[in-house]
């Protein structure tokens, strides 16, 4: 939705292209236009996203200091520490789809 008319616009995926997969509600983005037709999508430098599977944390775990696959509501699958479980917000950098840390409360 445009924040000043208020219009809303329909993307399809393929111009979305990877930036689909960081879209959550709210999240704003910028729109880069040439000729009435979009361009490009400029993204926030990173999002926050709810955990909805990983694998349980085993102890003995930290040691190794590496980290497990963990797949957000998005469908975006990033490595994350072996402390963050289901549920848990994460914070992502959309320029390389790496975890940055835990989402604040």
């Amino acid at each position: 939705m445009d924040l000043a008319t208020y219009e809303e616009m329909r993307l399809t995926p393929q111009v979305l292209g990877e930036a689909a997969k960081y879209l959550v509600d709210d999240l704003e983005i910028q729109l880069e236009f040439f000729e009435g037709k979009v361009m490009g999508i400029e993204l926030p430098k990173s999002v926050t996203m709810k955990v909805v599977d990983t694998p349980p944390a085993f102890k003995g775990d930290t040691v190794t200091g590496g980290g497990k696959p963990a797949t957000l509501e998005t469908g975006l699958v990033v490595t994350v520490p072996v402390f963050v479980e289901p549920g848990e917000e994460v914070v992502v950098d959309t320029r390389t789809g790496a975890y940055l840390e835990r989402a604040k409360k």
